[in-house]
């Protein structure tokens, strides 16, 4: 089960050094605990700002070792594919409607040759909303979507979340889909739930064909290293795997 703990550090109480000062600590203590993937969603930095906030996580979570057994986390940034560039991260978590997963390859193969790193693989996660997002993200080559929200409603149009029956859709469970289309889709693209994610309804995502669970609350509100115990310690040792760990920029 792959997990995956997006950040807000305006969550935290106090002043912005305390804000982050906190958010750091949280960095380290979700690497340290085995979670997969962690995202910096920190939208109202400026460019600058985040970039620095970047190679700060990005040297934070590279000195955490994880628990025995586990890769290291791989380190993502929303939306600006060019600092996640500059900064060396692992990947981009890309909104909806925004770059193709194609596109940011291509622009990320770009950087590549240009700059003469080595680099091996660049991880793109995509937000998406609704099947057809999730389908349409899988053939364009995204690692993994994160699909949502589940269970919260969507605040701006004051409706219910999209509800496990859809999650199960986006997943490509075979009996659901239609056999005249399902053959052109990868099945090989791990979706992440999203949404109201809790210890409670945590097995009835991976049951609708989840390969993980994300969020920002769960993980920042809560002692990480006991959610994730529990959160593992739920599922079978076969759960689905993830895409490859990113190799360092």
């Amino acid at each position: 089960m792959l997990l995956y703990y997006i950040t807000d550090r305006r969550q935290f109480p106090g002043p912005e050094e305390e804000r982050r000062r906190r958010l750091m600590a949280k960095i380290a203590e979700a690497a340290r605990a085995g979670v997969d993937y962690i995202q910096l969603r920190e939208k109202d930095l400026s460019a600058r700002e985040l970039e620095h906030l970047a190679r700060e996580a990005r040297a934070l979570v590279r000195m955490t070792p994880p628990p025995l057994g586990r890769r290291p986390a791989c380190l993502l940034v929303n939306a600006r594919l060019d600092i996640a560039l500059a900064a060396g991260l692992d990947g981009v978590h890309l909104p909806s409607e925004d770059l193709s997963p194609d596109e940011a390859r291509g622009i990320w193969k770009a950087f590549s040759r240009n700059s003469k790193r080595e680099t091996r693989n660049f991880l793109v996660a995509v937000s998406c909303h609704s099947v057809a997002a999730a389908r349409r993200a899988d053939q364009q080559g995204a690692d993994f979507v994160v699909f949502g929200p589940v269970f919260e409603k969507v605040a701006a149009r004051a409706r219910p979340g999209v509800g496990l029956p859809e999650l199960r859709l986006a997943c490509h469970d075979e009996p659901a889909l239609d056999p005249r289309t399902a053959a052109s889709y990868s099945r090989f693209m791990p979706v992440l739930a999203v949404g109201g994610v809790t210890p409670e309804n945590a097995a009835a995502c991976l049951e609708a064909g989840a390969a993980g669970l994300a969020a920002i609350r769960l993980f920042q509100e809560n002692d990480v290293a006991a959610i994730v115990r529990q959160l593992r310690g739920s599922v079978a040792p076969a759960a689905p795997s993830g895409p490859p760990p990113a190799a360092t920029i």
